[in-house]
């Protein structure tokens, strides 16, 4: 009965056999399936970050073996709907020029002060 088992388990001993999940895989294809989860995690961090969304939170959520998959139709159902973080880099952006243009002299302070009122409005 033992040997039963350990046939269907595999050989975890040696390294040219991975668990019963990555039968297809193989010993590399291991280490090349979460280098890519890693660099699309790193991706998915960046542009959450870009767009005022937890970077951190979705990185680790996509990086999780299976889980990962639905994390990330998740994270681009939630990406493409979501306007708050494209509004946020826009409003940052509209600031800076603000801030430069106040900063050159090309507006008095009423007219910087009203101005960063409205962009906050928004």
């Amino acid at each position: 009965m033992n040997s039963i088992v350990l046939d269907m388990m595999g050989d975890w001993g040696s390294w040219g056999h991975m668990p019963w999940f990555f039968p297809f895989f193989g010993f590399w294809g291991f280490f090349i399936i979460w280098a890519v989860f890693l660099v699309i995690g790193y991706l998915v961090y960046q542009d959450a970050e870009n767009r005022g969304m937890n970077g951190a939170l979705w990185f680790i959520l996509v990086i999780i073996p299976w889980i990962g998959f639905f994390s990330l139709l998740l994270y681009l159902i939630i990406r493409e709907t979501s306007t708050q973080g494209k509004s946020v880099g826009e409003r940052k952006k509209a600031e800076e020029i603000l801030d430069e243009r106040y900063a050159k002299g090309e507006i008095t302070r009423e007219e910087y002060l009203r101005m960063k009122e409205d962009l906050k409005k928004r």
